[in-house]
């Protein structure tokens, strides 16, 4: 699981465990490594049978399996599910293709037949070019209870196909309510700058950005290393991005990297830099939340309507961009005036976009409360 995904599931499993502490929760085990059995069950949750494949829902075939096997193992059949929870991110667009959507739509209709409750928590969404992503993400609205867009540019991917809808309501990411933990080995002063590459600018973007990431970011870490910035590259995810931490520390003079495992641990290590530059989404999240001053590049929408929300839109930046720009932007992140001024900018917002997760939140818990199996604490 990438850790801006398990920061979400932390976020949810807190404030949920929270208010219904009698409750049990579920994961379904997704495809591949991201989420084995140990992981979820680490989680304090029990595996949901569940196997979408060709269109099929084949994790019904546990309903086959004696009770006291099922018992044995933890594992929670479909029909016994209260409320869904998804936490996506960013999954539901064309990025992605439609398999993702068409999966959710089929959810989505046989969870409503069951009266299961559905909200999906803030996350992107699309854009739905194609005639199937569009039809599949109609029919996924019409049947969730409470579909959340985190910025303006999916609402409005939303509802421009769907219409207004009451279930549909706007809010923030909402990891900025969970604090991070610095950890003990952490030397601020030894690392004051963050760089956080993110694979997705290679694999996500056009031929030319693909070309400019990798020297983009060996630029920045180049020019942090002449000011006397101390700059450090944070691994926050997997073997691609480790690739491009050792390539960009290589390019660099050997600067550290700092490989964290913990989502809370990285966003108390992002917390307690001086600045950061960097691509992973709820990277920036960590450290926009918590008034440390970034800049970043982006590969999809979300990037810029998270600059905007905190009032920073001068913090994008473009892999492509001239030399002179980067260095200057670069120069007054790393100016201690310009930097304090940044940094009050951002928690000023930070406080308004917090406001507003709580307020997503009692728009969660309303829905729960509906359900009628589950009562508040």
């Amino acid at each position: 699981m990438n850790k801006g995904a398990e920061l979400m599931q932390r976020a949810v499993l807190e404030r949920l465990r929270a208010e219904y502490p009698g409750s049990v929760f579920t994961m379904a085990l997704s495809p591949g490594p991201s989420q084995p059995f140990r992981k979820v069950v680490d989680a304090g949750m029990n595996p949901k049978a569940s196997l979408y494949y060709m269109g099929v829902q084949w994790g019904r075939l546990a309903l086959l399996a004696p009770n006291k096997i099922r018992e044995r193992y933890g594992f929670v059949l479909d029909r016994d599910v209260d409320v869904v929870i998804d936490a996506a991110g960013f999954s539901y667009s064309d990025q992605w293709g439609d398999v993702r959507t068409k999966e959710l739509a089929h959810s989505a209709k046989r969870w409503r037949k069951q009266g299961t409750k559905v909200i999906l928590m803030p996350q992107a969404f699309g854009p739905y070019a194609s005639r199937v992503g569009r039809s599949a993400i109609r029919q996924a609205v019409d049947n969730i209870d409470l579909v959340m867009p985190r910025e303006e540019t999916s609402y409005k991917h939303l509802t421009n196909i769907t219409g207004e809808r009451e279930n549909i309501r706007q809010y923030p990411d909402f990891t900025n309510l969970i604090d991070g933990v610095v950890p003990d080995y952490f030397d601020r002063n030894q690392h004051r700058v963050c760089l956080i590459p993110n694979y997705r600018m290679v694999d996500k973007t056009e031929i030319s950005q693909r070309a400019a990431y990798l020297p983009f970011m060996a630029r920045c870490a180049r020019r942090l290393v002449v000011r006397g910035a101390q700059p450090f590259v944070l691994v926050h995810e997997g073997r691609n991005d480790m690739w491009l931490a050792e390539r960009i520390s290589e390019a660099s003079g050997g600067i550290p990297i700092i490989k964290e495992n913990d989502p809370l641990k990285i966003k108390g290590i992002l917390g307690a830099s001086q600045a950061t530059i960097g691509s992973r989404f709820h990277g920036l999240v960590s450290a926009l939340s918590q008034g440390v001053p970034s800049l970043a590049t982006g590969w999809s929408h979300k990037y810029v309507e998270l600059f905007r929300d905190y009032d920073f839109a001068e913090g994008l930046m473009s892999v492509e961009d001239q030399k002179e720009k980067v260095e200057e932007k670069i120069d007054w992140l790393i100016d201690e005036d310009m930097s304090r001024a940044i940094s009050d900018r951002l928690l000023e917002n930070s406080e308004r976009l917090k406001a507003s997760s709580e307020s997503m939140w009692n728009e969660v818990l309303r829905v729960i409360d509906s359900a009628k199996t589950l009562g508040k604490k």
